[in-house]
């Protein structure tokens, strides 16, 4: 449902994403992980089709993004780490505007829509303005917003931030099935817990190159991690050590 064939960002002199190649299936939930600058957000969204590649090629659900980029992003649904919303609408308003982006209204969307704000505790606030919302709030809406024209393909990038305990089970309980009914979805989190517990499979990305993918035990297996769990093969394959090198620098 994701292909990704030598996926290149460049800035200038500087390599964000080199040359990835990547694949997600159908009923997947697929985690990408890896440390600040490693690539994870470009890569989403070059998926999303915010970010234009320097170089390769993006299909999702058999749709290549660069030959036909409105029928790729028909197919899609993008959840960003901030959530940027048009204050000056209601909830109800932001929803039924996201569903007409991809031409659809209705009663069925209406229904839709009044389903996705009661789930996430926002349909007394469906009647007011957006910039009343807290971060929270907001950050809820847009995760049903991504979810109202029921795509394909879903995109996320750091979905639990500004979510309260609640609204982060509901969202993982959302995901887990939305993907048991054939629907794919890529995760990008530093909330490794969730990414061990949730996903089918990883990818670990560092300096824009993929340093292993698969299921945990395969994740073990590439790293030689023995029955390690995921922060310490994620530690081993990025070489995030800081906390151990400033240790020695404090005993020296």
């Amino acid at each position: 449902m994701i292909s990704l064939r030598r996926l290149t960002k460049r800035y200038g002199s500087f390599t964000a994403v080199d040359a990835i190649d990547l694949e997600v299936p159908r009923g997947e939930l697929f985690g990408f992980l890896g440390p600040n600058g490693a690539g994870k957000t470009t890569t989403l969204r070059m998926i999303a089709g915010i970010l234009k590649p320097s170089g390769g090629a993006i299909s999702i659900a058999g749709v290549d993004l660069a030959a036909d980029p409105i029928g790729a992003k028909m197919k899609l649904g993008f959840i960003p780490d901030r959530p940027f919303i048009y204050e000056k609408l209601t909830g109800s308003e932001f929803l039924r505007f996201v569903a007409g982006l991809y031409d659809q209204e209705g009663t069925e969307v209406e229904h839709r829509a009044r389903e996705l704000l009661a789930l996430f505790d926002l349909e007394e606030w469906r009647d007011e303005l957006v910039e009343s919302y807290s971060h929270g709030m907001r950050q809820k809406l847009i995760i049903s917003s991504a979810f109202v024209h029921r795509p394909e393909v879903i995109v996320v990038d750091e979905p639990m931030v500004g979510l309260d305990p609640k609204a982060a089970r509901i969202l993982k309980d959302l995901f887990r099935e939305y993907t048991h009914r054939g629907h794919t979805i890529m995760m990008s989190t530093h909330t490794l817990e969730v990414a061990e517990t949730l996903c089918d499979r990883v990818a670990i990305i560092a300096k824009g190159t993929i340093r292993a993918c698969g299921t945990m035990a395969e994740l073990r297996d590439s790293a030689d991690a023995g029955t390690q769990g995921l922060e310490q093969i994620f530690l081993k394959l990025t070489g995030e050590n800081a906390a151990r090198e400033l240790v020695d620098v404090l005993d020296a």
